[in-house]
């Protein structure tokens, strides 16, 4: 397998000479297997989709007609924004899988998307679309594509039904958990609290816990996990709890207790610029190599694994 990175950035795309290095395209990650690459799907369509739809157009168009999978770990705008723009869909001959799950049950995965695509936000319609698009709504459940490409999905913590995917092929495994919140006892902690319930705190504890412990299930061994990590711990502390992302620190603690070989932290905040991600970088690098072999990179776009 084979991954490359098209957009690393979290809430918002945000260009500019201040993001040039790590890049400010939003989520979407491009995975190819097989022979040559000759299998290709694409987890998210933020803003990264754009550019990665117009390379496929020069590279694997003039081959043959594009059939692809998008799955979707959530449909938050950042995660989505890119599919109007993703050329492949206008072309009569491409076929296109999506996948993702929907957290309003009035609203399908395919309304949710294409919702988009109408005219009081865009000049084309999802009806005038030319390509064969087929939608399937994910919970968790596991998956097998072309050449024994294994998935697995996990209900990840944010405010919305959000996914992570594993992928297994011939014994290397990929993890992305590009939003994702540590869980924590959401029921009252604090003992002088007046309704302060010490049963109630300590199967909240439990839950957070189990929950906790299932994500590190979820990565357990990985070759390589690609993780929501927008915030410090500090920033998260501070005024940041309840927005459905980790902290630095958080994601590197949890990937080396889960055993993950390579941990790439993505979804970078918007405000973050090159200077602090490489200043980020040397720092925890520094740190984690005195108690851990586990590689750490922070995401830039056009990286490849």
């Amino acid at each position: 397998m084979n991954i490359r990175l098209w957009g690393v950035r979290g809430s918002i795309p945000c260009p500019g000479p201040q993001t040039a290095v790590f890049g400010g395209n939003t989520a979407c990650m491009e995975l190819s297997w097989g022979p040559e690459d000759s299998h290709v799907l694409v987890v998210d369509a933020g803003s990264g989709i754009r550019p990665l739809g117009n390379q496929w157009m020069r590279t694997r168009f003039p081959q043959g007609p594009i059939k692809t999978r998008l799955l979707f770990s959530h449909t938050h705008w950042d995660h989505i924004m890119g599919f109007p723009f993703f050329t492949p869909i206008f072309i009569p001959s491409t076929e296109i899988e999506i996948y993702g799950p929907v957290t309003f049950e009035e609203d399908s995965l395919d309304k949710v998307i294409g919702g988009q695509l109408q005219y009081r936000y865009f000049p084309v319609t999802m009806a005038e679309l030319a390509a064969k698009i087929t939608y399937y709504r994910l919970q968790e459940t596991q998956l097998e594509f072309e050449l024994g490409l294994k998935v697995t999905t996990k209900y990840l913590n944010h405010p919305i039904t959000c996914l992570g995917y594993r992928f297994e092929h011939e014994d290397k495994v990929i993890v992305t958990l590009f939003d994702h919140e540590p869980f924590r006892n959401l029921f009252i902690t604090d003992p002088q609290n007046p309704d302060f319930d010490q049963e109630v705190f300590e199967e909240g504890e439990r839950a957070a816990a189990e929950e906790n412990q299932k994500i590190l299930e979820f990565m357990h061994n990985a070759d390589v996990v690609v993780h929501d990590a927008q915030y410090t711990e500090k920033e998260y502390r501070k005024n940041r709890t309840g927005w459905g992302h980790s902290s630095i620190e958080w994601a590197i603690n949890a990937a080396h207790k889960a055993g993950v070989k390579t941990l790439v932290l993505m979804h970078h905040d918007p405000e973050r610029l090159d200077s602090e991600l490489e200043k980020f970088q040397k720092n925890y690098e520094r740190l984690i190599q005195q108690k851990s072999k586990m590689k750490l990179v922070f995401a830039q776009e056009g990286m490849v694994f």
